[in-house]
């Protein structure tokens, strides 16, 4: 179907970007993911002449010979938080390192695909943005409106440069913060490097056990550039090592540390996945190298067993 130039317009480039990812995905599935929104009857009203039939009772119809159609109020069947981590960490690799996306910009662009799969469902969505703070919080709903405001916040993180150094990730505020404000059962979906720092870690699943205890299902996409970040393949040569949040420097040969590095690293992902595993939290590696299929496919799969 060709597009139409006012659609374009209409919409703006994430949003337009989400849609392509979106489509073409979805294009790929032998079966759709997606069961029909529900809808629940309400009451009859008078057929108004010249307008649409579609909704005509025609049972009763044949009952009174009077033209009745029917009337409905939509459910909701699902409502989502999206939590997306904007700390400086998040904007690794730099412009001048990365060949597409760095973290922030890879988990913005998931986050927008999430909101178009979900506005198929005509599911409610809200937003969380933080890093040393919480930045921005947007209650679930699902009006166009509403969803076009979501897209506003996720394109001004695109927009900006990397913040400076000192802005660090506070995901337990986050996600305490949620926890007490989302009353009813939700999909709480955390798109985050995961770097608080290691003194804090009780402090993350202390957290996230709350929204557990609060019935609150939860998808844990830990957004990492695995070639750099977990693998450490670089060149064969001396580097300096910064810190994108805190500054400090450490000089290093990539040969004389990457065994102990990857072991670390190793170490590190299995207590995530132990301690996801017994809270009953669903951990899932987002490699910014790989593409969005295999994190729209998760989501899915998440919501499909869910709802």
């Amino acid at each position: 179907m060709p597009i139409q130039q006012d659609q374009v317009q209409a919409l703006s480039a994430l949003e337009f970007k989400a849609r392509q990812v979106v489509e073409g995905f979805l294009a790929g599935l032998h079966k759709s993911p997606f069961h029909g929104f529900s809808v629940e009857f309400a009451e009859h009203r008078a057929y108004n002449p010249g307008e649409s039939t579609r909704h005509m009772d025609w049972k009763l119809y044949a009952r009174t010979d009077k033209l009745y159609v029917k009337r409905y109020e939509e459910e909701t069947n699902l409502r989502c938080q999206l939590v997306v981590d904007a700390s400086s960490s998040m904007y690794y690799p730099g412009k001048e390192e990365r060949n597409a996306f760095n973290k922030a910009e890879f988990a913005v662009h998931a986050a927008a695909a999430f909101i178009q799969l979900l506005r198929k469902q005509r599911d409610a969505v809200g937003l969380t943005v933080f890093s040393d703070h919480v930045k921005v919080v947007e209650e679930a709903r699902s009006n166009a409106l509403h969803l076009r405001h979501l897209m506003g916040h996720l394109e001004s993180l695109l927009s900006n440069e990397a913040p400076q150094r000192g802005e660090t990730s506070n995901v337990v505020e986050a996600l305490h913060n949620i926890a007490q404000r989302a009353q009813r059962r939700s999909l709480v979906v955390v798109l985050s490097d995961m770097l608080d720092s290691a003194d804090r870690e009780a402090e993350v699943f202390d957290a996230l056990q709350h929204l557990r205890f609060n019935k609150h299902d939860i998808i844990l996409f830990h957004v990492v550039d695995r070639k750099h970040e977990l693998e450490l393949d670089l060149q064969d040569r001396p580097y300096t090592f910064v810190d994108v949040e805190t500054g400090q420097q450490v000089k290093a040969h990539p040969s004389e540390v990457r065994d102990a590095y990857r072991s670390a690293m190793s170490d590190r992902w299995h207590r995530l996945k132990l301690k996801c595993g017994q809270y009953r939290i669903d951990l899932v590696e987002a490699d910014i190298n790989s593409g969005f299929e295999p994190v729209l496919l998760e989501f899915l799969t998440k919501r499909a067993r869910l709802y």
